[in-house]
């Protein structure tokens, strides 16, 4: 098991985002958290990444307890991170975005993975020297995914990677994500948009107020997902 959360809580102030939530991710599988906006998606996702801290419960990762581990040696434990709504640098032109992914590797390793990045992205070559922040929605979330996957994280984290796409960049996303499963990637990925991340996903979980409510196969948690009337 790459990654394992035991009973994890995690508090704002007052408010309440995750109450007891486990959540298994084998490596070598994509496991998929769906529900709506405000289900407790993101704040898993920040809590193993170490944005914010838990209140309550473990958080393993590779055999290693998080508890004490700050975000940036996280990253270089091998977890990679696309957060929601993209966040590119929009000054930096798009390969320094996608490199900022690869800093701390060998220039060997940052040619390899632009490289491999350029031949399933093609639009890296396209606006290799554009400045990120005259892309396109679609076209930021390519460079965003591109610059998590540019370090060969063991476990990749994918914050709603189709939020607000139109279906062609969708498809180019999943093409992406399927092709990091072929290559043993770990990838656990939140999102609302069930139907196309359904067809990605090995197992998942339907979360709803902050926990999880039922979990599986993705044969199993299928129906529930897609019928909620917030999907």
């Amino acid at each position: 098991m790459l990654l394992r959360i035991e009973n994890l809580w995690v508090r704002y102030g007052g408010i309440i985002a995750l109450s007891g939530v486990s959540i298994d991710v084998p490596e070598g599988e994509t496991v998929l958290l769906v529900g709506a906006n405000g289900a407790g998606k993101s704040s898993t996702i920040n809590a193993i990444i170490g944005l914010v801290p838990a209140a309550q419960g473990r958080i393993v990762f590779d055999g290693n307890d998080l508890g004490r581990v700050p975000c940036e040696r996280r990253a270089r434990m091998g977890i990679g991170y696309s957060p929601e709504g993209r966040r590119v640098f929009p000054t930096m032109s798009v390969t320094d975005n996608v490199l900022a992914g690869a800093f701390g590797l060998g220039r060997a390793r940052q040619t390899q993975a632009l490289d491999w990045l350029r031949s399933v992205f093609p639009l890296l070559v396209e606006r290799a020297d554009q400045p990120a922040g005259q892309l396109s929605g679609g076209q930021q979330q390519i460079v965003a995914l591109s610059r998590a996957m540019a370090s060969f994280p063991k476990l990749l984290l994918l914050d709603e990677p189709f939020l607000g796409l139109a279906p062609v960049w969708i498809r180019q996303i999943a093409e992406a994500i399927g092709q990091l499963r072929a290559r043993g990637t770990t990838v656990l990925m939140t999102e609302q948009m069930a139907r196309p991340a359904l067809k990605l996903a090995t197992s998942g979980y339907v979360m709803r107020g902050g926990e999880v409510r039922r979990g599986g196969p993705v044969d199993v948690i299928r129906d529930l997902a897609l019928a909620d009337e917030y999907l």
